[in-house]
């Protein structure tokens, strides 16, 4: 059954009042709309140096802090994080960073399969003359 009629004055005066529900459809749009922004954007954000790894099996690292990236690129350019530097400034470099961080350091060392063992071992004397001797050796998972 339907409800109860209404007079002409009586509906009337029952549309005058204000609705008290919020309209959300609004902030659902603005929301989509930055969801797709942040999805196209987060892949163009990743920073790091190029670098081609050797493969290796082996199992990935799970670090709780974020580990210091030392890189060796193919022409044997050093970049410590994003940054190239020169080797001659490595060494006061890598005391800074050990003075800097009040625990243990670790330093994860990126060097191309194209670099000489040397410029490697030499970066690695480095890292133990100042200190820091959590180094981890980064490889890249082999492709099947």
């Amino acid at each position: 059954m339907a409800g109860p009629l209404l007079s002409r004055s009586e509906s009337k005066s029952f549309r005058k009042h204000p609705v008290a529900e919020i309209n959300i459809t609004p902030f659902v749009d603005v929301m989509l709309v930055l969801l797709v922004v942040f999805m196209i954007t987060a892949p163009l954000i990743t920073q790091g140096v190029s670098i081609n790894l050797p493969e290796v099996n082996n199992e990935p690292i799970t670090e709780q802090k974020e580990p210091i990236q030392i890189s060796i690129k193919a022409g044997g350019d050093i970049y410590i994080q994003a940054q190239k530097i020169k080797q001659s400034d490595l060494p006061e470099r890598l005391k800074a960073i050990r003075d800097a961080r009040k625990e243990a350091a670790s330093i994860l060392l990126n060097a191309d399969k194209s670099v000489d063992y040397g410029t490697v071992m030499s970066v690695m004397s480095e890292l133990q003359s100042a200190g820091l001797v959590d180094v981890g050796l980064v490889t890249a998972p082999p492709k099947n």
